[in-house]
């Protein structure tokens, strides 16, 4: 990772396009370390979450050009490399597993980030009828040593449709049922990176099981 971490750096200080271009043959190596470290991670998953199949690592890649139509920011890429590994690869409404490598801001995590309405409804709808299959996730030991809480903004209060008095209203208020545990850069650089890896994302498979359960029934 090294190669990658090298190439981003420098790319972070030379946001340009004539940078990138003459960098070019960089950036295709840097992208092939991502594919492979992706394929690993594939190859892997699927061996304990079912609902991943072998995939080409190249539909979980997002693209490095960042689109600055609505943006103050007209830097022209991304300072970060990121894959989305799930059932449909990087545009997927399922819940998957995602790669963020970028220095000093590298992270593993996945479930679904901000879902289409009737998504997100199916699974607050799993959260009502069965509040115990995600509290045992989330007080799970193991599962909080990478994941202590679910990310993302809130509701104030029960989501429209929704009992204000459920006892678990809490679980409901989510936009997003996303996970994120930041990684060092002297993890992501070793030689157990991989491994680290697949410890993290086998424990976050119990958090996609419960929601992918939830979304088969849409």
């Amino acid at each position: 990772m090294k190669t990658l971490f090298d190439f981003l750096n420098e790319l972070r200080e030379n946001n340009t396009r004539e940078w990138f271009n003459d960098n070019k043959p960089r950036y295709e190596e840097s992208k092939e370390q991502i594919l492979f470290f992706t394929e690993l991670m594939i190859r892997e998953i699927h061996q304990f979450d079912e609902d991943i199949p072998l995939m080409d690592p190249k539909d979980c890649l997002f693209r490095i050009f960042r689109d600055v139509r609505f943006s103050a920011d007209k830097s022209p890429y991304k300072t970060h490399f990121g894959s989305f590994i799930a059932k449909g690869g990087r545009k997927s409404d399922r819940a998957g597993y995602y790669i963020h490598l970028q220095p000093g801001n590298s992270f593993l995590g996945g479930g679904v980030w901000r879902p289409e309405a009737d998504r997100l409804k199916a699974i607050r709808a799993e959260i009502l009828n069965h509040p115990e299959g995600l509290k045992e996730v989330l007080g799970d030991e193991d599962f909080k040593k990478y994941y202590p809480g679910i990310e993302g903004e809130k509701l104030k209060t029960a989501p429209k449709g929704f009992p204000k008095d459920f006892e678990e209203v809490d679980l409901l208020r989510y936009k997003s049922y996303a996970f994120m545990f930041h990684v060092d850069d002297q993890t992501v650089l070793s030689d157990n990176f991989v491994s680290f890896a697949v410890d993290a994302f086998k424990e976050l498979s119990k958090a996609n099981r419960f929601l992918n359960d939830a979304l088969n029934k849409t």
